[in-house]
């Protein structure tokens, strides 16, 4: 029977250590902490336990929700708290579509460029336009922070793409557009060595000149720091697009439960705590002749141990590099 579930792995390591026939001396909370111990360890070293996957990231406005309508602030003006003195910039951000702007309305105002913490129930003040309302709440977006939060199940990056990259360029003056239109119009007719040679030129000078953007993450923060210029290279309301190594999700992939290396380890694992719990009682003797060996036990779950975890490093296939 295919294991497709958490309670059936357990269910299926006990009966491969032996019961009911033998009674497995462990409590529940130390098996799902084995399995946990498991799981982590396949997801980190086997090459089928994460997956590349592409993630967009919003860079999004920091929200003042008040007490009132925020339509007499004006784009552009400094708000500024009575109370804490904090500074922030009226603003707004793309639409998908790069055709529209989010504005501001309702009881919410779009701001950005904070400086200072903002009090909560203080009243803020435009600079221009002199309208007041009281400040309710304040959610930092990811323009004013420089990182952006991912998911915990994000183990690794490895590039963020160029913000443009993926955009199809409507700028008459852009190097591609020129040679898609002039140079390009027949692919029967033009040859495609010229085309790549064109293509690979301009992406050498886009490197020389622009660069990449810069990065730092770390899996334990679970945040991804730009070292961009963030008044200049990106604005609010734009996405990037991160490629990533994100482990899978047993919930949504079951077949992992089903995983054979995976089976035999979260296995080992609860023998060798089985034996742990045991050990204090070597050399008792139990109704029927049986002797408690607790020591034996241990060594021959930490020899498994070891063989799954050579065979896991030293003898499936690699991983390729990431950050993380």
């Amino acid at each position: 029977m295919a294991v497709t579930t958490r309670q059936q792995l357990i269910e299926y390591c006990l009966r491969d250590l032996g019961e009911p026939v033998v009674e497995i001396n462990i409590d529940d909370s130390q098996i799902e902490d084995r399995v946990d111990e498991a799981l982590e360890y396949w997801r980190q070293y086997h090459f089928d336990g994460i997956e590349r996957v592409y993630l967009k990231q919003k860079v999004t406005a920091t929200e003042i929700t008040t007490t009132t309508d925020v339509a007499g602030f004006e784009l552009g003006e400094i708000v500024t708290g009575q109370t804490s003195g904090a500074k922030a910039l009226v603003a707004r951000e793309i639409q998908s579509d790069i055709r529209s702007f989010r504005e501001s309305s309702g009881t919410t105002l779009l701001v950005r460029d904070v400086d200072g913490d903002f009090q909560a129930n203080e009243y803020i003040v435009g600079e221009s336009s002199g309208t007041q309302t009281q400040l309710v709440s304040i959610t930092k977006g990811t323009y004013d922070n420089k990182y952006f939060d991912l998911p915990d199940l994000v183990y690794g990056v490895n590039r963020v793409i160029p913000f443009a990259a993926a955009s199809t360029s409507k700028n008459l003056f852009d190097l591609q557009y020129q040679l898609r239109l002039n140079d390009l119009y027949d692919l029967t007719s033009v040859s495609l060595i010229y085309y790549k040679q064109v293509m690979s030129h301009i992406a050498l000078l886009d490197l020389e000149l622009n660069g990449h953007p810069m990065y730092r993450f770390n899996r334990m923060q679970g945040r991804l720091f730009l070292d961009i210029n963030w008044g200049a290279d990106i604005a609010m309301g734009e996405f990037i697009v991160i490629e990533c190594y994100r482990a899978l999700d047993p919930v949504e992939w079951g077949k992992v439960w089903n995983e054979p290396w995976l089976k035999k380890y979260t296995s080992a694992l609860i023998k060798r705590q089985w034996a742990t719990n045991i050990k204090k009682f070597t050399g008792i003797s139990l109704p029927g002749g049986v002797t408690l060996d607790g020591n034996a036990l241990f060594d021959e779950a930490n020899n498994e141990i070891s063989q799954l975890e050579d065979e896991l490093i030293n003898k499936s296939a690699p991983l390729e590099f990431f950050l993380g």
